[in-house]
C-alpha cells in the first residue's frame, strides 16, 4: 500500500518559473544593446552556462543571477557597462523576493492528502530562497517532513525513503518535472502523479521517460491529484497481491 506523499514544490504548489522566464527576457534586452541576439545564440548560451554551473553553485536565483553575469561579460568581450550588471544583479534579488502565489486549488489537494496520508516537500534549490517560499505558502504545517535537497535523483529519494522506513512502491511522488519528480522514483519502483506546469526550465525538459508508464498518472490540475492518488493506490494494492 502506498504509504507516503511527496509533493514537489516550484510550479507545483506554486509559481516559480515564470518568475525566470521574465528575467531571461529582461537579461536578453539588455544584451541585445550590445550584442546581434539571433546571432549571438543569448537564449542557448545563458542556458549552457547555468547547466555548467550547476555543479558548482547547484539551482535556484543566486546560480541564475551568476550565470546571467558570466554570460554578459563573455558574450559582450566584457563590453557590459557596470551599470548594466548592477541590474543583472537587481534582477536576481526580484525573483528572491517575489511573492509565493499558489496554483489553484493546491492548498485544497494538500490538505485532503494530508488527512489520509503522511506527506513530505521535497523541494531542490537554494536553501533561503526555497524556506522563505515555504514559511510564506502557509503549507508548511501540513507536511510531516521538509527536504530541501541539492538534487532530486534516485540517491536523494533512497535516502529519504530509508529515514521513513518504507520502500519504493509505498512512496508516490507529486510533481510537474518528469526529470526530478517523476522518472527517479518510478525507476525506483514507487509512483507518479505528474501535473505538467505551462512552462518549463529547458534542463528540467531534458529527459525522455514516457508518460503512459502504468506507474504515472498525468493530469491537468491540482483538484485531480487525489482522484490520481486513489486510482494509483488501487493498482499498488493490485501490484502487491
Amino acid at each position: 500500500m502506498i504509504e507516503l506523499i511527496g509533493f514537489d514544490g516550484d510550479d507545483t504548489l506554486w509559481h516559480s518559473e515564470g518568475y525566470y522566464q521574465t528575467v531571461h527576457a529582461e537579461f536578453e534586452r539588455i544584451l541585445g544593446a550590445y550584442v546581434d541576439l539571433a546571432d549571438a545564440n543569448v537564449h542557448d548560451r545563458l542556458l549552457a552556462t547555468e547547466r555548467r554551473n550547476l555543479q558548482v553553485f547547484g539551482y535556484g536565483a543566486k546560480s541564475m543571477t551568476l550565470s546571467m553575469i558570466e554570460t554578459a561579460i563573455a558574450l559582450t568581450d566584457e563590453r557590459i557597462s557596470t551599470r548594466d550588471l548592477h541590474r543583472l544583479l537587481e534582477l536576481g534579488k526580484e525573483v528572491l523576493a517575489h511573492p509565493v502565489e499558489l496554483l489553484p486549488g493546491i492548498a485544497e489537494a494538500v490538505a485532503a492528502i494530508a488527512r489520509d496520508y503522511r506527506i513530505v516537500l521535497i523541494t531542490k534549490g537554494d536553501l533561503f530562497h526555497q524556506e522563505a517560499k515555504v514559511a510564506r505558502s502557509a503549507l508548511a504545517d501540513l507536511f510531516q517532513r521538509i527536504e530541501i535537497v541539492s538534487e532530486k535523483n534516485e540517491p536523494t529519494y533512497r535516502r529519504v525513503l530509508g529515514e521513513f522506513a518504507i520502500q519504493p512502491a509505498q512512496f508516490l511522488m507529486v510533481g510537474n518535472s518528469l526529470r526530478s519528480d517523476i522518472q527517479p522514483v518510478v525507476e525506483l519502483g514507487g509512483w507518479g502523479v505528474y501535473m505538467p506546469y505551462h512552462v518549463t526550465w529547458a534542463h528540467e525538459a531534458d529527459t525522455h521517460f514516457a508518460t503512459d508508464n502504468p506507474r504515472l498518472r498525468q493530469i491537468d490540475a491540482a483538484s485531480e491529484i487525489p482522484a490520481a492518488i486513489a486510482e494509483l493506490g488501487k493498482r499498488a494494492n493490485q501490484s502487491a497481491m
